[in-house]
């Protein structure tokens, strides 16, 4: 929380008027509107991530520290869709201008809660799976496994590549009124750091 000031100004008569569009604010909308971007968003972290080639293609493999906090857990057993997306993004260094983005891709991942069976379903085009337990389908959603990137031809074999990744929760694919009741809230801003690291592209297979 943003540390407190002590005032010595001398204390008015009358005190100044908030400004006109503040007193329509509600109080949390404003306490939003001036807190630093750190304070406004929920821990989730890529704790590792790697590109490989693998018949043919490179596949991302990745681990996510992702946990779920209350209103989003809530939500979920309320039989709300939650939508999350990892990003990744393959770039060509250029010493004379910006790099060149080669490869950009976005996966969308689906959970949701089923009363009748009381099961939860992940959903990542079109492999689904069932769990019995929140928290185990939480963990496989933090686990991205064999996430094939592009084809190892798109890469020039020897040269030095730039790849980043992210995970976040994707708060447009969520229905009308949550999307408005989630603006501001900190609960709903699950979203990693970029994590970013080089490799060399792996020489192709012999036919």
């Amino acid at each position: 929380m943003p540390n407190m000031m002590a005032s010595t100004t001398p204390c008015c008569a009358r005190r100044h008027k908030r400004p006109a569009l503040l007193r329509l604010l509600p109080w949390s909308l404003v306490l939003w509107l001036f807190l630093p971007p750190a304070a406004l968003a929920q821990d989730a972290e890529v704790r590792y991530a790697e590109i490989v080639a693998d018949g043919g293609n490179y596949v991302i493999n990745a681990d996510i520290a992702l946990t779920l906090n209350p209103a989003v857990a809530n939500a979920i057993e309320r039989g709300v869709p939650i939508h999350f997306v990892a990003e990744a993004a393959i770039e060509s260094p250029r010493w004379y201008w910006f790099d060149e983005t080669v490869v950009s891709r976005v996966q969308a991942y689906r959970l949701t809660y089923h009363p009748l069976t009381r099961s939860y379903r992940l959903g990542t085009g079109s492999l689904h799976q069932t769990f019995d337990a929140l928290d185990d389908a939480v963990l496989t959603l933090s686990r991205i496994r064999h996430w094939i990137i592009t084809p190892m031809r798109t890469l020039t074999p020897g040269e030095s590549y730039n790849v980043s990744l992210r995970f976040r929760l994707d708060t447009t694919q969520l229905p009308t009124p949550f999307q408005v009741s989630t603006l501001g809230s900190s609960d709903w801003q699950i979203e990693t750091e970029w994590m970013r690291w080089t490799f060399l592209a792996s020489p192709l297979a012999s036919q």
